[in-house]
């Protein structure tokens, strides 16, 4: 028997996927959830879980997510975490770069693997990635374009996606808002998610609530609901004298992806007539960003942004700190808010700007997620702040 007869049948793992970054770097992976390829920036989530939510943020279109946690997948998905509002919709994430391969779900709630779940919504999956070296790679260069590619074949055309890579414009001066807002008017009632109960329905409102849809997330709208509001959702291209005409107990100005200031062309106007009748507002993300620059702040783009569960935030209202879930690439440039605007949080990572408030107005927004439960749901009282605004603001009975 020859020496070649003796060797060991190693078997041949041929990748079947790509991250191809627009400096032409080509990282080697094996495919999960749907075939094709998609361009966006590649940003790093250092979640544990979640990741049916956070696939599911419409704040996330344009963007592929690195997940620092190796073993995602293992709760599975199921059909109450998902985060867009339109179910049949797929605005969120463009693609998934994982560690290790997904296993199979062990949670009672899965209905679903998360594969199976990835192909049905039409997201390329990438594992096999070493992804504390690219996340590292992020926090000294910021975040990369990038294309992300999946085939069974494992046959590419390199040099297009590189081309492809290369030649995205990436997030800064674009306005994807039309892609996740609504397309028409709507109402709300669903609650929150209670053990035992699910998801219950607000019967009694006490405030008649209008909500910009600028890529807002299905829990924002029960906790709304939660706190007693009648919620009318309405497209992100709503006229003032439109939202106003419904005589509003308060204005909530939603989440949403890309670049703040090219959403602001149209937004921003809105905004400030909303301000300037007195209504109460509350922004969140987004929204808190084109009320920065409704009030003539300025925004500016992040090096690596703040994506995760863990972020600490200190209210410098009250001198607490809340335990966090960000998902922002953009931040309010705190050096130019304007008198009579005053930084509420700050973030305990960075000190960049995490709310505002208006002297003498019942304006608020702060730059997380409240609605998020990250293990404590430490910023949910926002949203009862909100309503406590409302309330005093509305004419006795």
């Amino acid at each position: 028997m020859t020496p070649s007869e003796n060797a060991p049948s190693w078997p041949d793992h041929k990748p079947t996927a790509l991250l191809v970054l627009a400096d032409g770097t080509v990282l080697e992976g094996f495919g999960l959830g749907a075939e094709g390829h998609a361009v966006g920036e590649v940003c790093f989530n250092t979640a544990m879980t979640g990741y049916e939510e956070i696939l599911t943020d419409p704040s996330y279109a344009g963007q592929i997510i690195t997940f620092t946690f190796p073993h995602i997948g293992n709760v599975g998905t199921n059909e109450d975490d998902i985060e867009t509002v339109n179910m049949a919709a797929t605005p969120g994430a463009r693609g998934m770069i994982l560690r290790t391969a997904i296993s199979d779900p062990s949670s009672y709630r899965a209905t679903r693997h998360l594969d199976q779940w990835l192909k049905a919504r039409g997201i390329i999956g990438l594992s096999g990635i070493d992804t504390r070296a690219l996340t590292a790679l992020i926090r000294s260069k910021g975040m990369p374009n990038a294309v992300i590619a999946h085939s069974r074949s494992g046959e590419f055309d390199l040099h297009g996606l590189k081309e492809e890579a290369r030649e995205w414009p990436g997030l800064e001066g674009m306005d994807l808002v039309p892609m996740v807002t609504s397309g028409q008017r709507f109402t709300w009632d669903e609650t929150p998610w209670v053990w035992g109960q699910g998801f219950g329905r607000q019967t009694a409102p006490e405030f008649n609530v209008v909500a910009i849809d600028y890529g807002i997330k299905r829990n924002i709208l029960r906790l709304l609901a939660g706190v007693g509001c009648k919620v009318t959702v309405v497209p992100a291209t709503t006229p003032a004298e439109d939202i106003l005409a419904m005589e509003p107990d308060g204005v909530f100005l939603s989440n949403g992806p890309g670049d703040p200031a090219a959403t602001g062309k149209y937004a921003v106007p809105v905004i400030q007539k909303v301000i300037s009748s007195g209504t109460p507002t509350f922004g969140i993300c987004l929204g808190h960003q084109m009320l920065g620059l409704a009030v003539g702040a300025k925004t500016m783009k992040m090096h690596q942004g703040h994506h995760g569960a863990n972020h600490p935030v200190k209210d410098e209202t009250t001198g607490k700190v809340e335990i966090t879930s960000m998902n922002h690439g953009f931040a309010v440039d705190q050096a130019t808010l304007p008198k009579g605007a005053t930084q509420t949080h700050i973030s305990l990572f960075d000190g960049s700007n995490c709310g505002i408030a208006l002297d003498g107005k019942p304006v608020f927004s702060v730059q997380y997620h409240p609605e998020a439960s990250p293990g404590p749901r430490d910023s949910h009282y926002l949203f009862q702040r909100f309503a406590d605004l409302m309330r005093q603001k509305k004419p006795a009975a």
